[in-house]
């Protein structure tokens, strides 16, 4: 018997000053002036969950934990649950659409 689609991707708002990271920066050459800049990522918990676990220092992204300011959950609430595989998919699909759209975007 298959088990029931448990993943989510999420996507993390993170404040402007993450823009001053030049590693940040130097990743998103397409982003249009004053677009937001964002953490994308997928996880077995849920996003509030998940959120909690990066501002708390496990498992965490560097600029989620710094800069994270709160989920979108406009951008991903539609796509969720899923199965871990159709997650790492979205993660990166959800990323390129929102780099599309001139997001900055982190994602692991």
């Amino acid at each position: 018997m298959a088990r029931p689609p448990r993943h989510n991707v999420y996507v993390v708002l993170l404040d402007e000053a993450v823009w001053h990271d030049r590693r940040f920066r130097d990743a998103n050459p397409q982003r249009r002036p004053g677009a937001p800049c964002v953490y994308v990522g997928m996880s077995g918990l849920t996003p509030d969950q998940r959120f909690q676990n990066h501002k708390a220092g496990v498992r965490s992204n560097r600029y989620v934990r710094r800069f994270g300011r709160h989920l979108v959950r406009d951008l991903y609430r539609h796509l969720n649950p899923m199965t871990y595989r159709q997650a790492e998919e979205w993660e990166v699909k959800l990323a390129e659409s929102l780099r599309r759209r001139g997001y900055a975007v982190w994602q692991n």
